[in-house]
């Protein structure tokens, strides 16, 4: 009974060693991520196999996994850049990307885990001031935003493809001018919303009087074909057509044809 104890104690240090072994060893990757494994005596971070998935993973002890994040995310930044004139301009602005998955050992291996400081916002910044420097602060306030915001994707997204990094979008957020220049852009905006606004009165008016000239003209036009078309014989047509017209009605009346100075008939009535 005294040897037991004695016999049981190196088990003890063993199972205890296999503990800290096993939980060394044991590595759990969440939900959209994935893991770089760097080999200390089998020449670094791997890159020629795909990163380790979710899960749970048995690795060397004397070996590490670095874990990344491989689904979107998104960062912001704020910059002060350069219009075309010179004028500082305040850009508020958010880029939405990923690590690519594929070429993580890579990332790893020349960027680093800083790889969004190291290199996805110095290109955001860069393709920034490169875009904004090509337009005027009327054309950032007005009708050009999305306009820049595509050509800060394009301009970004050339440099990071090669950089193991996916850019799905920028957003540009705000575009933020100097008290004095808003103004003055908002009252000239001002200005030529009410100019447009007189031309537009003044259009409709030269529309209206060219229409009342154009019926105007008809009238005339009316009249003085009526006038070139009523002869002495058409008008004494109607002349008698219009009398027996009116000998035909009740009332007492004596009709004497011929008898106006005209040539047209006269009607004497009671009255």
């Amino acid at each position: 009974m005294d040897k037991l104890p004695k016999i049981a104690l190196p088990a003890v240090f063993i199972l205890i060693a296999l503990i800290i072994l096993i939980s060394k060893s044991a590595i759990t990757i969440g939900s959209g991520e994935a893991g770089v494994l760097y080999k200390t005596f089998g020449g670094g971070v791997v890159t020629d196999e795909p990163p380790l998935g979710e899960g749970f993973h048995i690795v060397a002890p004397w070996n590490k996994v670095y874990i990344y994040e491989v689904r979107q995310q998104e960062v912001f930044e704020k910059m002060q850049v350069l219009s075309s004139n010179g004028l500082e301009i305040k850009l508020d602005a958010s880029a939405w990307f990923e690590p690519k998955r594929e070429s993580l050992g890579k990332l790893h291996q020349e960027k680093g885990e800083a790889y969004v400081q190291r290199v996805l916002l110095p290109t955001i910044r860069s393709a920034a001031r490169s875009v904004v420097g090509r337009y005027t602060p009327e054309q950032l306030y007005s009708s050009k935003r999305d306009a820049i915001q595509a050509e800060i994707f394009e301009e970004t997204k050339k440099i990071v493809d090669g950089q193991y990094i996916q850019l799905n979008e920028i957003l540009v957020r705000d575009v933020t001018l100097p008290a004095t220049i808003k103004e003055a852009i908002e009252r000239k905006l001002k200005q030529e919303q009410e100019s447009l606004e007189y031309e537009f009165r003044l259009v409709t008016a030269q529309k209206e009087a060219e229409k009342v000239r154009i019926e105007a003209q008809g009238k005339a036009d009316a009249n003085q074909i009526l006038s070139a078309s009523l002869t002495d014989k058409i008008l004494k047509d109607k002349g008698i057509d219009a009398t027996l017209e009116l000998s035909k009605s009740p009332n007492a009346k004596v009709v004497v044809v011929g008898s106006g100075g005209d040539g047209l008939p006269l009607i004497l009535g009671n009255n």
